[in-house]
């Protein structure tokens, strides 16, 4: 049985969704984000430490405006409303990507809901928001270039937004791509594709590919 520390989930399809249903996309961005709730709490039953999950690229900035400003007071208000959650659950609030862009009270809620949940132990939630694997290495390359330190694999992975290697990377939505997401981490990642759009993305399915996962021999490059 396979061990689970570190599960990426790639979210995806909200837009479709929403679509289908005759709704603006905007709102399945917005029943897409009360999804996130149930993953957290299969994670913490299933003694899962890490949890990070892609809420926003660095190329998402090229959607329309109104879908983009949406987006963010959507982060805003999810920032808000999970508080308690977090704090109740023992779930330890961090991101991963680059927060300069953000309007300031944005970054100040990020700020915010970091502080208070970093004492938590049962669960961490990375938030991949304006996040891209090439520019997170970019960022750590850069670092290391300036700190002046030997460049190994060790030296580069304490320099990601993320150091832990992810064990298995699920994507909703019906794409078979990694689409930028935690290359560096996911080098051995084992990948599970569904078609279930994330809305619609719920813990019975999740168990099932968990389940699947956790029987499979993962042999690292070996035989």
């Amino acid at each position: 049985m396979n061990e689970l520390k570190h599960l990426g989930i790639i979210m995806d399809g909200n837009g479709r969704w929403a679509k289908r249903r005759g709704f603006l996309r905007t709102k399945g961005h917005e029943v897409g984000a009360s999804v996130v709730e149930a993953m957290c709490e299969f994670c913490i039953d299933e003694g899962v430490t890490i949890l990070s999950l892609y809420a926003f690229s660095t190329e998402n900035w090229k959607r329309p405006q109104k879908e983009v400003e949406f987006l963010m007071d959507l982060l805003k208000k999810f920032l808000v409303s999970k508080r308690e959650n977090f704090l109740n659950n023992g779930i330890k609030f961090t991101t991963i990507g680059d927060m300069e862009p953000f309007s300031r009270e944005l970054k100040a809620e990020i700020s915010l809901l970091k502080e208070l949940t970093k004492g938590n132990k049962k669960l961490k939630l990375n938030l991949a928001i304006n996040y891209g694997a090439h520019d997170e290495l970019v960022r750590a390359f850069k670092a290391l270039a300036k700190s002046g330190e030997l460049i190994n694999e060790a030296s580069i992975s304490a320099k990601l937004d993320e150091s832990e290697d992810i064990d298995l990377l699920i994507r909703t939505g019906g794409e078979q791509r990694l689409s930028n997401f935690m290359l560096w981490q996911a080098s051995y990642a084992e990948l599970a594709f569904t078609k279930t759009l994330w809305p619609e993305f719920s813990k019975k399915e999740l168990e099932a590919i968990v389940k699947d996962y956790r029987q499979k021999n993962r042999r690292f490059g070996g035989v």
